[in-house]
C-alpha cells in the first residue's frame, strides 16, 4: 500500500460480482450506494440486499428463499415503510432495472441460511455488509451497543459464508449518540483493528462527487415518499456532506435529542469483516439462535455477567 492506493478499493479490485449489503436493518443499504455507483462504473457487477424492517409478509415480491424476498420498482409493499421498494423505484426513474433483496429479521441462524442462499442465486464473489452508524464494532462489553441484534446477526452470518473477500463498510460517525454509543470506544475498536491488520482506513465522501450526488438524491426521494418514518442515519450524513455541523436536526424523529453532526460523519471506515467477527465477544454465543427475542436475551444474559466498561469522553 502507499498514498496513491485505497485499501477498500484494493481489497475489491479483483472481484468480479459484489453483494452489497445493509447490516443493521432499515436504511443501511443505502449508505452503500455511492460504493454501489463506483463498483458499476468499474464494469463490476453489484448486488444489494438488506436486512429488512419492512414488514414482508405484506410486501407483494418473489420469496426467493425462507426470509428472502426480492423486490423491484413494481413491487407493492406496505405504504408507510417501504424503503427498499422506494429506492427500487428511484432507480427506475433513473433508466435502471434494480432488485434488491430484503431479509427478513431474524436470529443467527436464519439470516445465516439466507446469506447461504442468496450466495447459491447470484454466485458473488465478495460482500460488503454496510453498516449506518459505527455500533457494528461494539464487541459487547462497551457501555453502550446501539442495535446490535440486526448489525451482529448480519455479521455473523456473513463470516459463516464461504471463503471470498469479506469487508465491513461504516458510515456516520457520531449518529449513533443517538443510541448511546460511546464513539471512544468505537475509536478503541479501530486502534485495535489497526494493530490486528483488519483496519482498511477511511475513504472521504464528498459532496462534488456523482456517486454522492446520486446518494443524496435516493436519501431525498425516498425519505420524501415515508414523511412518517425517514432515515435519521441518512438524513443526518447528507447534512454532514452538505457542511453542517452540531445540533443540526432534518427531521422530527430527533426533536428532543441532541446531534453531533461533523465531517466525519461522511467518511467511509472499512474493515476486514473477519476481523471485526473475532473481536465480537458474545457472536458463538449467538450461532444458534432463531429470533430477534432469543438473540437480545442472549446479550442480555452476557452482559449480566461480564464487567461493563463505563463511558469514556473523548479526551480532545
Amino acid at each position: 500500500m502507499d498514498l496513491c492506493t485505497s485499501p477498500l478499493f484494493e481489497r475489491l479490485a479483483s472481484a468480479r460480482h459484489v453483494l452489497i449489503a445493509g447490516g443493521g436493518g432499515g436504511f443501511d443499504v443505502f449508505s452503500g450506494l455511492p460504493l454501489y455507483f463506483r463498483l458499476r462504473a468499474q464494469g463490476k457487477t453489484v448486488s444489494l440486499a438488506n436486512m429488512s424492517f419492512t414488514r414482508l409478509e405484506g410486501v407483494q415480491g418473489e420469496w426467493t428463499a425462507p426470509g428472502v424476498v426480492r423486490v423491484d420498482a413494481t413491487t407493492a409493499g406496505p405504504e408507510h415503510y417501504f424503503p427498499e421498494g422506494w429506492l427500487a423505484r428511484w432507480f427506475a426513474r433513473q433508466g435502471e432495472e434494480v432488485s434488491l433483496y430484503c431479509l427478513d429479521r431474524g436470529g443467527m441462524a436464519p439470516v445465516r441460511e439466507a446469506y447461504a442462499s442468496l450466495h447459491a442465486r447470484l454466485g458473488f464473489d465478495a460482500v460488503v455488509l454496510v453498516d449506518g452508524g459505527t455500533d457494528i464494532l461494539m464487541r459487547g462489553d462497551e457501555v453502550g451497543l446501539g442495535t446490535p441484534v440486526e448489525d451482529i446477526s448480519s455479521l455473523g452470518a456473513v463470516h459463516a459464508l464461504p471463503e471470498m473477500t469479506k469487508l465491513v463498510v461504516c458510515l456516520g460517525f457520531g449518529v449513533d449518540r443517538h443510541h448511546g454509543v460511546c464513539h471512544a470506544h468505537f475509536l478503541e475498536s479501530v486502534a485495535a483493528l489497526s494493530k490486528d491488520g483488519g483496519y482498511l482506513g477511511v475513504t472521504a465522501l464528498l459532496e462534488s462527487m456523482p456517486e454522492v450526488a446520486r446518494y443524496k438524491d435516493a436519501v431525498s426521494f425516498v425519505c420524501a415518499r415515508m414523511p412518517r418514518a425517514p432515515s435519521i442515519v441518512s438524513l443526518s450524513v447528507v447534512s454532514a456532506l452538505e457542511g453542517e455541523y452540531g445540533d443540526v436536526h432534518r427531521t422530527v424523529r430527533t426533536q428532543g435529542s441532541t446531534l453531533w453532526i461533523n465531517p466525519l460523519m461522511s467518511m467511509y471506515w472499512a474493515f476486514d469483516l473477519s476481523a471485526v467477527a473475532r473481536r465480537c465477544l458474545y457472536l458463538e454465543a449467538l450461532a444458534d439462535t432463531r429470533t430477534p427475542w432469543e438473540m437480545s436475551l442472549v446479550i442480555e444474559k452476557f452482559r449480566e455477567e461480564r464487567p461493563i466498561r463505563p463511558w469514556m469522553d473523548i479526551p480532545v
